[in-house]
């Protein structure tokens, strides 16, 4: 545990300094403000625990997973960060910076409440029932938490924060037999899925648990199978940008639904559940029945599955050999793709809005001449773009960026090496 007058030796705490090594001193006030915050409500402690849960990025296998799929992507260097003391009541009581009130969950009930649907308070109730079901121990603790990774931005927020709920009550109460990233991932699946009630995938709660830069072979959808790899971008002079167009998410499920919809359909006149078991030859040797059965869009998609589930794996191998310039050509490719093929960088609906596509344009305008990578950024349709390049260019094309979708639509990344910590 640290004390209130470790705040300011956290630089010399190594783990601290692995996470927060770009702004190490900005981290340490981050600390300083929620241990002030934690004081107002819950008195100084005697000693805190530090927890820190990265968010994520998206870099490759855009719509692949839900048909059992590989997908790539990476833990960032944006964080939910908490200050944490155990308690013996067995209740949990959560302050986050900008909500006034906190979570409080009584964990001797951990049933699912219809009330308490899209809440932080049913991910902390769910969290803790699925940890009671796999036979792991939980117990009461209170907390302050900040987030930085910004909501709405495509870099997961909800996955950072239920994998940091997960990692408070594996270190606290099964320090000994403590639960693995992959398992603290299914965990905050589960919870999204039956308590908060939205039908997400695994791929954002593993990237923020395992950490680094990780593929996810998805073929057993149950036992997914995680690969991980280190990039440093800033040894390479790289730094990753995610631009908000500050598009409408209204009335897309339609559009998000269709996607998996199309792509199963054509498995279907294979006599197959998903794309992951049809193979290129079988889909091209039935293009034309296709076709005029589920139309073009339906071919096209189902194209962009297979090429993409194979180019997860390429990219990975650029990684492990130092291939990077390959690798952005790859992550272009992807971007094309989805583009083209996937064709989820806009509406149908509303054809006039299509912040997507003039943002991947004006990057292409913005980096003639540089060797960069841009693509669609998570589920499409609406919202952000992803885009490496290098360091030294990101003012030029922040401001490129701002003249057009508006000030603070730009955000600078880099990747973490490390998923969710205890910090100690």
């Amino acid at each position: 545990m640290f004390t209130k007058a470790d705040i300011a030796n956290l630089d010399k705490v190594s783990l601290f300094g692995q996470i927060y090594g770009d702004n190490i001193e900005g981290a340490k006030a981050r600390v300083q403000g929620l241990y002030d915050l934690f004081a107002e409500k819950f008195g100084d402690p005697e000693g805190f625990m530090l927890f820190s849960t990265p968010g994520r990025t998206e870099i490759s296998g855009n719509h692949t997973d839900h048909n059992y799929g590989c997908v790539m992507a990476a833990s960032v260097n944006l964080d939910s960060l908490a200050v944490v003391v155990p308690t013996d009541d067995n209740m949990v009581t959560m302050y986050s910076v900008g909500y006034n009130r906190p979570f409080k969950v009584n964990l001797s009930n951990t049933k699912v409440n219809e009330n308490e649907k899209e809440t932080t308070v049913a991910l902390v109730r769910g969290i803790a029932a699925k940890f009671k079901e796999l036979g792991y121990k939980v117990g009461g603790f209170n907390a302050y938490m900040m987030s930085t990774v910004k909501r709405g931005s495509g870099l997961s927020s909800s996955a950072s924060v239920e994998v940091l709920i997960g990692k408070i009550f594996s270190r606290l109460y099964n320090a000994e037999n403590e639960v693995s990233d992959v398992d603290l991932a299914k965990i905050g699946q589960y919870a999204e899925n039956v308590y908060f009630g939205k039908p997400c995938g695994l791929m954002d709660q593993t990237a923020c648990a395992v950490g680094g830069v990780i593929s996810i072979d998805f073929r057993d959808n149950k036992n997914p199978i995680v690969e991980q790899v280190q990039l440093d971008l800033a040894k390479l002079g790289y730094c990753l940008a995610v631009v908000d167009t500050g598009g409408n998410h209204a009335d897309l499920t339609d559009d998000y639904a269709s996607v998996p919809k199309e792509m199963k359909a054509v498995a279907k006149e294979f006599g197959r559940e998903v794309m992951r078991e049809v193979s290129m030859e079988e889909l091209l040797a039935k293009a034309k029945d296709i076709r005029a059965k589920l139309g073009d869009r339906a071919l096209l998609r189902a194209i962009h599955f297979l090429n993409e589930n194979e180019r997860v794996v390429k990219q990975i191998n650029c990684i492990k050999n130092s291939q990077f310039e390959e690798f952005l050509d790859y992550v272009n490719e992807s971007g094309n793709s989805s583009w083209e093929y996937l064709q989820n960088c806009m509406t149908i609906k509303n054809p006039s809005e299509q912040g997507i596509t003039i943002a991947l344009t004006l990057t292409r305008e913005y980096c003639k001449g540089l060797k960069f990578a841009s693509r669609v950024h998570g589920g499409g349709f609406a919202g952000t773009i992803q885009t490496f390049l290098p360091v030294e260019e990101f003012d030029g094309y922040c401001k490129a960026m701002e003249a057009v979708f508006g000030a603070g639509c730009v955000t600078k990344l880099n990747i973490r090496s490390r998923g969710t910590v205890s910090i100690e």
